[in-house]
Formats: structure tokens, sequence, C-alpha cells
């Protein structure tokens, strides 16, 4: 399968614009707290141990409430590698690309 395949499947599991709209900002929110917990893990910050569970938490919360108006399952839940499909349709939409595949 090629990631152009595995972009059209994202494309195709997310239609609703709801489901857009809670991708929009749970991706970057999951992205964001990801990297917030290396900077704790890599200078034992702890201070912002709490910011990064609470970002990490609330974008799954908003992933599966967009999934609740799409009436369709998270695609990584048959396939794990469209964990990253979901960032890299994030990012390809902030820079303008649009992928007709």
């Amino acid at each position: 399968m090629s990631f152009n395949d595995f972009l059209q499947t994202y494309k195709d599991t997310h239609t609703h614009p709801m489901n857009k709209l809670t991708h929009s900002i749970g991706i970057p929110m999951i992205v964001f707290s990801i990297f917030l917990f290396l900077y704790v893990a890599l200078f034992n910050n702890w201070l912002y141990v709490e910011w990064a569970v609470g970002l990490f938490i609330l974008g799954w919360v908003l992933q599966f409430i967009g999934h609740a108006f799409e009436g369709k399952p998270p695609a990584f839940f048959k396939n794990p590698i469209h964990l990253l499909v979901g960032p890299v349709w994030w990012v390809l939409k902030i820079l303008g690309i649009k992928k007709d595949q």
C-alpha cells in the first residue's frame, strides 16, 4: 500500500465537517503534547507534565468526538500506520497542499 493510498483512506474516513474540525484541533494538540513529553523527559522539567497529559487526552477526546459525527471508526483501528497519516494530513492542510489521489 502506497502512502497515497493511506492518504486516500484517511480522506474517505474524514468527510464530515465536524470530524475535520475536531481533527484540525486535536491532531496538533496530540503532536505538541508528544514534544512536550520529550521536553519534560530530556530536561527533567516536571512543571509541564500536566500540560502534556492534558493536551494529549483532550486531543484524543476530540478525535473520537469527530468520529462519532463521522459514524466511522478511526482508520488506525485497522492499521496503526494511520497514526502517522493524520499529522501528515494536518501539515499538508496547513501548507495548502491538496493531495488528489
